[in-house]
């Protein structure tokens, strides 16, 4: 098991694990994995067998920890989280291991912050798939007051919104500093647009789960967008998706392409 190393960037400690490839390839292929609220590299990317499968692909993987989670630095002020900010983390990732250009695949609030990247530094992004999150990236139906109350409170039976109870029982099932993202969760200062989406081209795929009432509708985002294709997980939601094989199956196929 890779251990997590720990970069210094700014104010931020940020955890990373880094995964060689275990299929030698010419050139070498990197891909940087950036998960999802309330969860890590290991509970993401590690546990669901994507760096295996990556790994096995041909690809060196990079697995971070985004500032509030895992291993990473924790802060207790929303104004220390933002997709610009988790974005600006990853970039700066970037930039300490020395990679100018590679592949990202971020789920759920980890496309967003992939859709972020695209946007704001096209030019470090080779080819990005967005996983369970699609129509929603712009913010969804809200709720995220709900659900920090839900991550804040000592009393968990009191949560009546299902939603907030669900990402209660995820932050304690993965031992989350559930303060640390309940200000992670509030509202962002800055906020993705329809306008920016528009302007990404960057090669992407949007993959989500046919019953993910949670990350929208991959047809409804790439509709916006230049240059992306859609996938549809039949049958999964937005946890199941998570690691399914079919989702494996479609981001491998999309990032092998020239």
């Amino acid at each position: 098991m890779t251990t997590a190393q720990i970069a210094q960037l700014g104010r931020a400690d940020i955890a990373y694990y880094d995964y060689p490839s275990t299929e030698a390839t010419e050139p070498l292929k990197t891909i940087l994995l950036i998960h999802g609220f309330a969860s890590s590299a290991q509970v993401n990317w590690v546990g669901t067998g994507w760096v295996k499968r990556l790994s096995e692909a041909g690809y060196r993987v990079i697995a971070i920890d985004n500032r509030g989670h895992g291993r990473s630095s924790k802060f207790y002020s929303a104004d220390d989280y933002g997709p610009d900010i988790f974005a600006a983390d990853a970039l700066a990732l970037l930039d300490h291991l020395e990679i100018d250009q590679c592949d990202i695949m971020g789920y759920s609030m980890g496309a967003r912050i992939t859709c972020w990247i695209s946007h704001q530094a096209p030019q470090r992004v080779r080819r990005a798939v967005y996983g369970g999150m699609g129509s929603r990236i712009f913010g969804g139906s809200g709720g995220h007051e709900l659900i920090a109350a839900g991550l804040e409170t000592d009393d968990p039976s009191s949560i009546a919104d299902p939603t907030a109870m669900a990402f209660r029982k995820f932050a304690d099932a993965t031992r989350s500093d559930r303060l640390a993202l309940a200000a992670c969760i509030r509202p962002a200062r800055e906020k993705i647009t329809k306008e920016m989406v528009a302007a990404i081209k960057v090669p992407t795929l949007v993959a989500v789960g046919s019953i993910d009432d949670i990350g929208g509708s991959p047809e409804e985002l790439v509709a916006m967008m230049p240059n992306a294709e859609a996938v549809v997980l039949e049958g999964l939601d937005h946890m199941k998706a998570t690691g399914a094989e079919s989702y494996k199956q479609a981001a491998i196929e999309f990032l092998d392409k020239k």
